[in-house]
């Protein structure tokens, strides 16, 4: 055989390799990446669906926002209108707020794909949380609707609506029952996972980064109380929310861990 012969053959075994890794095996320790890539799509567009068909009752989503306007002054946590005031007093941060605000599924994809290429032995945890998030919080939604700040308390701004760089007219959704989910605030979740993922990819390896993912949660807070999008005991249900998915992802790779012993 030619060298020619030898290193076409080697070059079509390691074609051959790839493609089965990619579709129905693993590499180094990764689930099969299109098969993976497949699965979160359909739970992205399953959780899509089913969160378009919660949290439609007006009249109960704005009688649930009043009880939490209520709770918070009670405790002195009513700083959602005060937080709205004091960024349209701040032209300057309406944008880069509303940039925050958006664009922050970048970040979601983004953790979501270094973790997998570069962090293995923490992928299954995290896409796990990540999964739990989504089961957990859809129940929610439906027993607990709730209107954000910007239709339920009066005087605040609606900043997304007024500066979307995406041009939708957020205002006019309660019109349809939608956006009536607030709590827990999903951007707050999913940033809080995002630092969560990082936070478990880094702490072996560079210890002292490992705390600085959790400075996006942090920010994104912030944003969704000075848009008026979110009161302060959304943001509490989204770090319950979290605590809560990273224990049901544990108990489920321990499971997953029994079975694999018994096999």
């Amino acid at each position: 055989m030619s060298p020619h012969e030898v290193a076409v053959g080697r070059l079509s075994t390691l074609v051959a390799r790839a493609r089965s890794a990619a579709l129905v095996g693993k590499m180094g320790g990764r689930p099969a990446p299109l098969v993976e890539a497949a699965g979160l799509l359909l739970v992205i567009l399953l959780f899509a669906r089913l969160h378009a068909a919660v949290g439609t009752d007006v009249a109960a989503a704005t009688a649930n926002a009043l009880t939490v306007q209520s709770i918070e002054r009670a405790v002195h946590l009513d700083i959602a209108l005060r937080a709205n005031q004091w960024l349209t007093e701040h032209p300057a941060l309406i944008q880069p707020a509303v940039y925050y605000y958006r664009l922050y599924y970048l970040a979601i994809v983004g953790v979501l794909v270094w973790v997998f290429v570069r962090h293995a032995d923490v992928y299954l945890k995290v896409r796990r949380t990540l999964v739990a998030m989504v089961v957990l919080v859809l129940p929610v939604y439906w027993a607990l609707p709730m209107s954000p700040p910007r239709f339920a308390l009066p005087g605040v701004v609606d900043i997304i609506a007024e500066y979307d760089i995406l041009g939708s007219h957020a205002a006019r959704e309660i019109a349809n029952g939608q956006n009536l989910t607030a709590m827990p605030s999903m951007h707050v979740g999913w940033s809080l996972w995002c630092a969560y993922a990082a936070w478990c990819a880094l702490r072996s390896s560079h210890p002292r980064l490992a705390p600085l993912p959790w400075i996006f949660p942090l920010g994104m807070m912030a944003v969704v109380l000075v848009t008026g999008n979110h009161y302060v005991l959304d943001i509490a249900g989204s770090v319950v929310l979290l605590l809560v998915s990273i224990a049901v992802a544990s108990a489920w790779g321990r499971l997953v861990e029994r079975r694999r012993a018994r096999d």
